[in-house]
């Protein structure tokens, strides 16, 4: 039997693709195109005059030592939040999964986080570890724990790898929690029968039946760090102590908007998009091989 759909008309079929057609060029195909062509110019910060300056901007950037810092502190800002995302998530949903009474109200209190903006997470964050009036540092101080993250910059770190983590590991938790109901009661039966312990048959059996969803989530979460952590740094930090948060996201704004440097700020967007699609490549190409469906 052929389910393959047909279409009398082939305008009938481009069509119905349009409206995705549309919303692909105008807000990723666009913008795109016009951070390539502002990145080989210059211009004043009026924007009245600008000359072409080819290369040059990229080359300025590999030789700012605030850029090259930024650069390290996005790398670890990104391993830290995937790492600490997945873990939660699978965590959550194993516990969840093995839970029989009152699963479903489980399940509605850990999809909350990810129903909040990243720039409401940031302001609920920075109320609670805020030096002043926060019960955080009040609570770390019982502990004798000095607590200010304005002005520790690995506090600071700390603060918004917690908040982003917070905000996405509703996300992870739900495509686990999915995964592991998907997973044969049979098999867990078995293992348990021949004797083997909870780890035992979390390492053999269910993460193995889980990476098919553990590489999408760690693509999906990679891209997260990198994009979508702008509203957080912004309401936590503002990129400081001492630039001790400035991701690359955050630098790119800082840069274009703030300093009115439109030529560099867009020579970071296109290495930062270039840099992330590298990185999607790579993991594609060499962790999905490992990767059994």
């Amino acid at each position: 039997m052929n389910n393959t759909s047909t279409f009398k008309h082939p305008i009938l079929a481009w069509l119905l693709v349009l409206p995705q057609l549309l919303v692909t060029i105008v807000f990723f195909f666009w913008p795109a195109f016009a951070a390539l062509r502002q990145s080989v110019y210059r211009g004043d910060a009026f924007g009245l005059h600008t000359h072409f300056v080819l290369l040059q901007n990229f080359i300025d950037l590999f030789h700012d030592s605030s850029y090259l810092e930024s650069v390290g502190v996005t790398l670890l800002f990104s391993l830290l939040v995937t790492v600490l995302t997945m873990a939660c998530g699978l965590l959550m949903a194993f516990l969840v999964n093995r839970v029989i009474v009152g699963q479903g109200l489980y399940k509605s209190l850990l999809i909350w986080p990810y129903a909040v903006a990243p720039a409401v997470a940031g302001i609920l964050w920075r109320f609670l570890f805020n030096p002043a009036i926060g019960w955080g540092p009040y609570l770390l101080a019982k502990l004798g724990i000095d607590w200010n993250y304005m002005l520790n910059s690995k506090q600071a770190l700390c603060v918004v790898v917690f908040a982003a983590s917070w905000q996405q590991f509703s996300y992870n938790f739900l495509f686990f929690f999915a995964g592991l109901q998907a997973i044969p009661k049979s098999l867990l039966e078995a293992a348990k029968i021949d004797g083997a312990s909870d780890w035992q048959s979390f390492w053999h059996i269910i993460f193995p039946l889980l990476a098919p969803m553990t590489f999408f989530l760690l693509v999906i979460n990679m891209i997260y760090a990198f994009f979508d952590t702008f509203g957080i740094v912004q309401i936590v930090t503002n990129g400081g102590p001492a630039s001790a948060t400035s991701i690359l996201v955050y630098k790119v704004y800082n840069d274009g908007f703030l300093g009115l440097d439109m030529g560099s700020s867009a020579a970071q967007s296109v290495i930062l998009m270039a840099f992330v699609i590298g990185l999607t490549t790579v993991q594609f190409r060499y962790l999905e091989k490992k990767v059994h469906y």
